[in-house]
C-alpha cells in the first residue's frame, strides 16, 4: 500500500481507564471507534435505578468520549446495543432516541448472557470525527 493511502491509527485512553485491557477509543483517519460503554459514573461504579438510569449514563459517557476525541453524537453512524435482558429493549430505546436529535444511526441490538460489572446495557459506536 502506498504511503498516501495509509491512515494514521491512534489509540486513546483517558486516565481513569489506564489499567483496563482496552482502549477507550481508536481513531483511523477521520473515523472514531468507541469501545463499549456501560452505565458507570466518575467513581467507576454502576449507577443505580435500572435500565433507564443506566442507559442515560451510558449515553452521557458516550457523548463525553466522542467530544474528548473530536466528534459528537451528531456524527455517530453506527451503534451496537447489548442488553442483559432483551425484554428491556423498549425502555432502553426511550432514553437512547433522546440523544440523537438530528438522525438515528444504523444500529444492531442483541441480548447478552451477562455484561461487565453486572450492567444491564452496553453500547458501542462508530463515528466520524469533525
Amino acid at each position: 500500500m502506498s504511503s498516501e493511502h495509509q491512515q494514521e491509527v491512534q489509540y486513546h485512553t483517558n486516565e481513569s481507564m489506564k489499567d483496563l485491557p482496552f482502549s477507550e477509543a481508536v481513531s483511523v483517519g477521520n473515523m472514531l471507534y468507541l469501545s463499549g460503554q456501560i452505565g458507570i459514573d466518575t467513581s467507576m461504579k454502576l449507577v443505580s435505578g435500572g435500565i433507564v438510569a443506566e442507559t442515560r449514563q451510558v449515553m452521557e459517557n458516550i457523548k463525553a468520549t466522542l467530544e474528548r476525541y473530536g466528534s459528537s453524537l451528531d456524527h455517530v453512524i453506527k451503534a451496537t446495543v447489548m442488553l442483559s435482558d432483551i425484554s428491556e429493549w423498549g425502555e432502553m430505546n426511550k432514553v437512547y432516541v433522546q440523544y440523537f436529535t438530528k438522525h438515528l444511526p444504523a444500529r444492531s441490538a442483541l441480548g447478552a448472557n451477562g455484561l461487565a460489572m453486572g450492567a444491564r446495557v452496553e453500547i458501542e459506536c462508530i463515528a466520524v470525527r469533525k
